[in-house]
């Protein structure tokens, strides 16, 4: 349950509140998970374009990052615990072309965001599929999810299952709908 005390310390973004649980949001129902059929793409402006089976994923290379996130419906939960595949070993395996300058997640439901190359390069994003040393539950996107800790956290896509190089940005599902583009918490960056 969230605490609606908001905490004074300088890691709570403004207009956030400290939460205790992990709530849970997102678009449409959590999809079945067949890792004999999962495949992630890496496909667009990349000069190897990919696609991994859940064996292959799991078997690349991880990274842990204790770190805070950010919702935009205004909760925050201190500490998190994510391992996963760095983007960075993505980008090694995928080969981005000179031209692309953002990326797009796809996840179920037709679901997909947007961040420009740069913010996903950082030494923290992830393709997360454990939380907390565990395997990441459904409802917060598992079997993978991009993970993006800077970002309001609609960026970081649930049930990722692919990612797409472009040129151009090109907004994502909340980002037609009204979101902000860049979901900045320490800017507030909340709608357009």
């Amino acid at each position: 349950m969230a605490n609606p005390t908001k905490a004074r310390d300088d890691r709570l973004p403004p207009g956030q509140y400290l939460a205790r649980d992990f709530p849970v949001l997102h678009v449409g129902s959590p999809p079945h998970f067949d890792e004999r059929k999962w495949r992630f793409r890496m496909f667009g402006l990349v000069e190897n374009p990919q696609e991994l089976t859940w064996t292959a994923f799991t078997a690349l290379p991880t990274k842990t990052v204790k770190t805070d996130i950010h919702c935009v419906t205004r909760w925050t939960k201190y500490d998190t615990v994510w391992e996963g595949v760095p983007f960075s070993e993505i980008m090694r395996l995928a080969r981005p072309k000179p031209e692309a300058a953002f990326v797009v997640t796809h996840g179920a439901n037709g679901y997909t965001a947007n961040v420009p190359l740069a913010v996903a390069s950082d030494d923290d994003v992830l393709f997360a599929y454990k939380y907390e040393g565990k395997p990441l539950e459904p409802i917060h996107g598992g079997p993978m999810r991009m993970f993006i800790p800077k970002r309001y956290f609609w960026k970081s896509t649930k049930w990722c299952d692919g990612v797409e190089f472009i040129a151009q940005d090109r907004p994502g599902f909340w980002e037609v709908r009204g979101y902000n583009n860049d979901a900045d918490p320490w800017k507030e960056e909340r709608y357009w």
